[in-house]
């Protein structure tokens, strides 16, 4: 598990390089270790740490993070994504993710997802429209403390009955 913790902290650093933000990471032993808590000691047991592979199992192609959502008009039956990240896009592996993500949360019993994505991530955006995910009208801003890194983000939602 260790091994994957580090390759799953290893592309989250190249998304987030891609993204610009890369330096606003802790180091990777420090992702490392907090990837590895969150599989193997998560808050609730519907906090889940799902991964995507090659075929063959060696390589780890992408990683979705998920559990109930924290937002504020959130009910106990609304789930959030955290956190996607596919590696090579084009390739089915982020359809054959986002399809485990959904039935992962119909089995912990959600009826509701919510995915909080960057407003000006197009390509996302519009891979999640074409698998039923809709703008609710919810957006925010997050970043640093100090104000040298803001996200703005719309949130997304499904209906997973």
């Amino acid at each position: 598990m260790a091994d994957e913790a580090g390759r799953i902290a290893d592309l989250q650093t190249g998304a987030w390089a891609r993204a610009g933000l890369a330096g606003h990471l802790p180091g990777p032993a420090a992702m490392t270790a907090r990837w590895l808590s969150a599989i193997t000691a998560p808050p609730l047991a519907s906090c889940r740490v799902l991964v995507s592979t090659t075929p063959d199992r060696r390589t780890l192609t992408g990683f979705a993070a998920i559990g109930p959502s924290e937002d504020p008009d959130a009910g106990p039956a609304d789930a959030v994504v955290g956190e996607f990240v596919v590696g090579r896009t084009g390739r089915g592996h982020g359809s054959r993710l986002l399809n485990a993500v959904v039935d992962t949360m119909r089995a912990d019993g959600f009826e509701r997802a919510t995915w909080w994505v960057g407003s000006t991530d197009d390509a996302l955006r519009s891979f999640l429209a074409g698998s039923g995910w809709a703008p609710d009208g919810a957006h925010r801003e997050i970043g640093t403390e100090d104000g040298s890194a803001v996200l703005r983000q719309v949130r997304l939602h499904t209906g997973l009955g």
